[in-house]
Parts: C-alpha cells; sequence; structure tokens
C-alpha cells in the first residue's frame, strides 16, 4: 500500500551504527595497498588524512540540509528545495534519482564483489564461483533488510560490534608488535610538495574516499530517526572522527610490521598482517572477520539506497510502484527489491576496480557539488529553518566544493566522460517525461 508511513525507531547509537558500518566495508581492506601503491612511499597517510577533511567539511553540509528536511531520501529532497521544487528543482532531484538507480546498485556490488575477493584467501575461487559468492552475497542482504526499521537498527548494531573487533584486533596487534610510531616518523620522508605530489594525492584520495563514504547515509532515513534535529548531525560527526581515527591507526599498525614497499603489492594485506604476526589460524580468523565488516556494509548502504527511489515516487516524481510501502512491517520493499536486482545483476558483471572511481564520477557533480550549491541558495530564502548551523558559513561550503572538484578530476579522463554521459542521458530522459507529463518546463501558463 502507498499510504503507509515510515516510523521514526532509530536512535543516536542506531544511526552512527549504521553509518559507520557502512563506511568501513571492505574498502580500507582493499584500497589500503592501492593508496600506498599510488602515493609509492611513507607520505601514503596524507590521502587518508585528505579523505577525513572533506568527509568533515562535507558533513556541515550534510548537517544543515538533513536537520532542516529529515526526510526520507536525503538529497532528493535538498536539490529539489533548493532548485525550487517546482521549477530547476524538479530537474535536479530527477537526475539525482537517475544516478542513483546507476550508482547505487555499484555501491552494493562493488562491496559484494569485495566480499567474494576476500573470500578467495580461505577458499580458492574461480571467476565463476567468485561471482556466486558475490551474488550471494547481495540475496542474503535483501533477506535481511526485508522487515521493520527497529530490527534493522539491532542487527546495525551486532554487525558493528563486529567491526569493532575487527579493527581492534588489528590495531592492538600493530602496537604490540613494537614498531607502531615508525611510520608516523617516517610520514614526511623525501616528501616534496609540488605538482607530482598534488596529482598522486588526488588519484590516492579517490580510492580513500571511497572508503569514507557513507558517513551522510543517515540523512537518506531521516523519517525513520529520532530527534533528527540533534542526532542527524551528531550521527555523522561521530562517524566520521571515530573512522578516522581507526583507519590512521590501521594503515600505521599494518605498516609499522611490513613496510609500505611491501604491503603495497599485498592484496590481502590485512590477512598478511596477521598471519606474519600469530601464524596462518589467526590469519583466517581475521579474514572472516574482515568478510563480516564487508557484509555488514552492504547491509548498511542497501538499507539506506532503498528509500531514495521511495521518497521520489511518494513526491510524484518517479515510477508510483516505488512509493509502495509493506503494510506490515512499514518499509519500502519494491525499492529494496529492485535496487537489490540490480546490484545482483551488476555483482556479476563488474570487477572491483572498474567501480570504484566510477561510483565517485557519477555523483559528485549532482550529489555532493550539486547540493552545496543547493544549500548557498537556500540560504538566501526566508522561509528555510536550518536547526544546525555551520561555522564560518559559507566558507566549509565553498571549500567542499573546491574539493570535490579536485576529486572529480581525479577520477580520470575516461570516469568523467561516464559521468557526464549518464548526467546527459538523465536529462533527455527528464525532458521526455516532462514534454509529455507537461511539468516544468514544458507547463502551461495559466491565464489570469
Amino acid at each position: 500500500m502507498v499510504n503507509a508511513s515510515l516510523e521514526r525507531r532509530l536512535g543516536l547509537g542506531q544511526t552512527t551504527a549504521i553509518n559507520m558500518i557502512d563506511m568501513v566495508g571492505i574498502g580500507p581492506f582493499i584500497t589500503l595497498p592501492m593508496v600506498i601503491s599510488i602515493m609509492s612511499g611513507p607520505g601514503f597517510l596524507w590521502a587518508w588524512v585528505a579523505g577525513a577533511a572533506l568527509s568533515f567539511v562535507d558533513a556541515m553540509v550534510w548537517s544543515e540540509l538533513g536537520t532542516a528536511f529529515p526526510k526520507a531520501g536525503g538529497s532528493y529532497n535538498f536539490l529539489k528545495e533548493a532548485y525550487g521544487p517546482n521549477k530547476t528543482g524538479k530537474l535536479m532531484s530527477f537526475l539525482f534519482v537517475w544516478q542513483t538507480m546507476i550508482q547505487a546498485p555499484l555501491v552494493i556490488a562493488s562491496a559484494a564483489i569485495g566480499f567474494a575477493s576476500y573470500f578467495s584467501y580461505l577458499v580458492p575461487l574461480t571467476p565463476i564461483t567468485s561471482k556466486l559468492v558475490s551474488g550471494s552475497v547481495v540475496i542474503l542482504i535483501l533477506v535481511l533488510l526485508y522487515r521493520r526499521i527497529d530490527s534493522i537498527g539491532k542487527i546495525s548494531v551486532l554487525l558493528w560490534v563486529g567491526v569493532l573487533v575487527t579493527m581492534a584486533w588489528i590495531i592492538g596487534s600493530g602496537i604490540t608488535y613494537g614498531n607502531f610510531l615508525a611510520p608516523i616518523k617516517a610520514i614526511n620522508t623525501g616528501l616534496d610538495v609540488n605538482f607530482a605530489f598534488m596529482t598522486a594525492l588526488g588519484f590516492a584520495s579517490v580510492k580513500s574516499v571511497y572508503s569514507y563514504l557513507g558517513y551522510y547515509n543517515v540523512c537518506h532515513l531521516g523519517s525513520e530517526i529520532i530527534n533528527p534535529s540533534k542526532n542527524i548531525p551528531r550521527s555523522m560527526f561521530l562517524s566520521i572522527a571515530g573512522i578516522t581515527v581507526l583507519y590512521l591507526l590501521m594503515n600505521i599498525s599494518v605498516t609499522s610490521v611490513i613496510p609500505w614497499h611491501e604491503a603495497k603489492n599485498s592484496e590481502f594485506v590485512l590477512s598478511v598482517f596477521i598471519d606474519r604476526l600469530f601464524g596462518n589460524t589467526a590469519a583466517n580468523i581475521v579474514t572472516v572477520l574482515i568478510l563480516w565488516v564487508a557484509f555488514a556494509s552492504v547491509f548498511s548502504a542497501t538499507l539506506g539506497y532503498s528509500r531514495i527511489p521511495y521518497a521520489a515516487a511518494a513526491d510524484g516524481a518517479f515510477f508510483k510502484v516505488f512509493a509502495k510501502v509493506h503494510p506490515t512491517k512499514h518499509f519500502p520493499y519494491v525499492s529494496l527489491l529492485v535496487l537489490g536486482g540490480v546490484a545482483f545483476i551488476f555483482s556479476l558483471l563488474f570487477k572491483l576496480a572498474e567501480v570504484i572511481s566510477g561510483i565517485l564520477a557519477m555523483r559528485i557533480l549532482i550529489q555532493f557539488i550539486g547540493q552545496s550549491v543547493g544549500l548557498i541558495l537556500l540560504h538566501k530564502r526566508k522561509d528555510v529553518v536550518f536547526p544546525y548551523k555551520m561555522p564560518l558559513f559559507p566558507v566549509p561550503v565553498i571549500l567542499a566544493i573546491a574539493m570535490w572538484l579536485f576529486i572529480f578530476f581525479s577520477t580520470g579522463t575516461s570516469m568523467i566522460i561516464t559521468g557526464l554521459v549518464v548526467i546527459g542521458a538523465g536529462i533527455v530522459v527528464y525532458l521526455v517525461k516532462a514534454m509529455l507529463a507537461k511539468e516544468w518546463p514544458f507547463e502551461k501558463k495559466m491565464n489570469i
């Protein structure tokens, strides 16, 4: 039924857990050697600092928008309101849903593919069995998410406990090894801040930022959060602060045992790290825990993204079937099943390296930069109330736009073109849809 409503059942602890398990997916484990390889030196830690800085600044933008419009769908509502619900906002919000229907399944698929990749440390997989594993992960996630939101909140907390145990073991092992401060002392060794360094930092930050994505997941669940004016910004800043500390400590821990020039070539660097310290059995155990973390990430990402097509459909801007809410469990089941189904197909078709840069390239212009510009527009309106106010407005917004542009151009020419093609196709589809429905910019003028 379409007229059932979502329920506010998620508190600060649950929303923070949902954010953090989305952020700490398979990302930091598979991108750690990638970042080191790109930076090719002990200064690789700066890429993780850069990712954290961008996340903190951008979270200020999300906090203002999320508390002003605490609804399901997050950016869909932000873009619609910022650019005018009856004007350009129709196009911008449509483009966001359009790209979400492509990139959201890519995000889900990337975590599932990463899961299968790391699973091969335990059991050698052929290309076919690897795809079967990644597809099965998506299916199991759909089964777990097919329930009430308060039950999902409890599952999220349970999954987050597994994440904390994994990270604590990895970090604690490095500390007890006795060489923990060595990577920090060497961070600026041979460092020359020139064009080559900034270029490498840009490419490396594409990978590190991918690992931070998810700090805003709470905004997509705005209609299901208790006291959103406080819990939305708190959960985001707590998530980013906690994850930044965990990522830096994990990188330092690993490279205090495995030198950076060796770690950059290791596909299963975390498992190798534990193997070197405690042996093969312990390495197998930590690999299982890493798979737990990856699974938790797919769970959280799928939960958040399923609310976006629902919000657009409930608003009359997308296919009506996506607005259906389960009559007894009160969640948007059609949206969940469709996104999950597309993610399942993507998990069978693509390789992990193909999706990380593509995910960012598709999202930056419309979602991150688009809503940052939109926030500036909203501040000019007197009818919008911002329960959270960022310090030094609009400086953080301008800084966020500049940083996102830097990341966008660092994704590479092919990914930039792909992102622009997706946007261009979305504009064409919207204009055809608007012309048939006689909506903006083809609506008939009323005679007064």
